[in-house]
């Protein structure tokens, strides 16, 4: 069994440790854990059959921003274009003479689909980048 996944997380099977006494929290994308703990930096995910854990640079809870900054940027990308757009739409549908309601409507529902495909892309381009220098590490060690 690999005891890495493919993100970089530490897997620990729960018969190696069965109980964790850590607080659980909802801070985190749980990428299908089923709860997820928080102690200082380290978010430890709960799979049922196994944990992963992995340090964070910031601790959400004492730093909400820095935390999104350093550890989770492709929120801010993801909420920055969702409003960017969603307030673009939002004008240029009361320009074209729609109601506050359905230019609010049309502004929420492109703001949300162009955050979440923001999101996603830059999520892509930074594991791409991730992959790319993890090779050149190689390359430079053989």
């Amino acid at each position: 069994m690999d005891f890495v996944d493919p993100d970089g997380n530490i897997i620990i099977p729960k018969a190696v440790r069965p109980i964790i006494g850590i607080e659980e929290t909802s801070l985190g994308s749980k990428k299908g854990a089923k709860k997820q703990y928080r102690y200082g930096n380290l978010h430890i995910r709960d799979y049922g059959t196994y944990y992963t854990a992995h340090m964070d640079r910031v601790d959400p809870r004492k730093d909400p921003l820095g935390h999104l900054l350093a550890d989770a940027p492709e929120y801010l990308v993801g909420a920055a274009a969702a409003a960017l757009v969603g307030r673009a739409v939002y004008r240029k549908r009361k320009e074209d003479g729609k109601s506050s309601t359905d230019a609010a409507r049309d502004a929420i529902i492109a703001g949300c689909l162009a955050g979440s495909t923001a999101g996603k892309i830059f999520l892509n381009y930074a594991a791409g980048q991730k992959e790319r220098a993890a090779a050149a590490a190689r390359l430079d060690i053989d």
